[in-house]
């Protein structure tokens, strides 16, 4: 009996021991690193949620998730990239609603986000959040904000993370709904806007929470409204858009992840297991709350389902706004 006893012990410890390998064993993926183009410059939105998941994954799986910063051309060029990477299961892309934006802003894109890709999983999904350097913007509310920029068309600026980008799109619906006039400054990335709207160089920005969240926090920056019809848990101070008068301005910014076609479908299975427990892990959640994100866990056919009607979308507030690549 004593040998019985030991025996279970030993097999339970090594099951324990295992179980990080859990994912690793379906299918064998990944059997070595995993490489992931995220189109944007380190220190945006995109990256807030990249780098925690890469964590996580590689304590998950045992092996390193590569984050590939590829900037440029409002997400396209690295989507660019990524298209024409082998579907081997090795390659993955982080993109987002930015990238359902495109295909009306680039009339020539050299990919085809729904053909050239799988569609994966949903991983995070975060509202839009207006926000301003209190140093050049003295206005308290943006209901304050709104009055002055309709007595002085023209006279103040936005910045996004590039033209085509639904931080973009988002200062134009913002224009349209409130008849105002603001003069967009284009950056490649998020990071970068941001660098500029504290350091004073931009007025404004309608920016994911994701990446702003932490500069709102540090003083750097000031929210005035969170994008939807309620506030956030992250800023529970800042009213949302419908109480400041605007209850269409909706605008989230979200962040899924592809795999260029090809991808061999066990592998597919066991890279949406190993990114959803991920993202599920505590660290990542707490990340995730601290953005004030949520995690819509859509994933494979569902997914592709959401791609197509978020195309369809932004093609309408384009056509209506009138957006164009500056």
């Amino acid at each position: 009996m004593r040998f019985s006893i030991r025996r279970r012990q030993i097999m339970m410890a090594a099951s324990a021991c295992a179980l990080p390998l859990a994912v690793r064993a379906q299918a064998g993926w990944p059997g070595k690193p995993v490489n992931m183009i995220v189109p944007f410059p380190a220190g945006g939105g995109t990256d807030a949620f990249a780098r925690p998941l890469a964590a996580q994954f590689s304590k998950l799986t045992g092996q390193t998730l590569v984050i590939d910063n590829r900037g440029g051309a409002g997400g396209t060029l690295g989507a660019s990239v990524a298209a024409k990477l082998p579907g081997d299961g090795y390659h993955l892309f982080m993109g987002g609603a930015h990238h359902m934006v495109a295909p009306s802003m680039y009339p020539r894109l050299d990919y085809d986000i729904e053909k050239d890709f799988v569609p994966l999983i949903q991983v995070a999904s975060v509202p839009q959040v207006l926000v301003v350097n209190p140093k050049r913007v003295p206005q308290a509310t943006a209901k304050e904000l709104i009055e002055h920029l309709r007595r002085n068309p023209g006279k103040m600026n936005y910045a996004s993370a590039g033209a085509g980008s639904v931080h973009h799109l988002a200062g134009e619906l913002f224009k349209i709904q409130t008849r105002t006039f603001i003069t967009h400054i284009p950056y490649r990335g998020a990071g970068p806007a941001l660098q500029d709207l504290i350091a004073g160089t931009v007025d404004m920005a309608f920016d994911g929470l994701g990446s702003s969240a932490g500069h709102i926090a540090g003083g750097r920056i000031k929210a005035l409204m969170v994008a939807g019809d309620k506030r956030n848990p992250a800023i529970p101070d800042v009213p949302s858009a419908a109480e400041v008068g605007l209850p269409d301005y909706k605008v989230s910014t979200w962040y899924g992840i592809w795999a260029p076609k090809g991808m061999p479908a066990d592998a597919q299975a066991a890279a949406i297991e190993a990114i959803r427990r991920s993202v599920q892990a505590d660290e990542a959640k707490a990340v995730w709350d601290k953005q004030g994100a949520a995690f819509p866990n859509v994933a494979g056919p569902q997914f592709a389902q959401l791609i197509h009607g978020e195309i369809r979308k932004w093609a309408e507030v384009v056509k209506a706004s009138g957006a164009k690549l500056e």
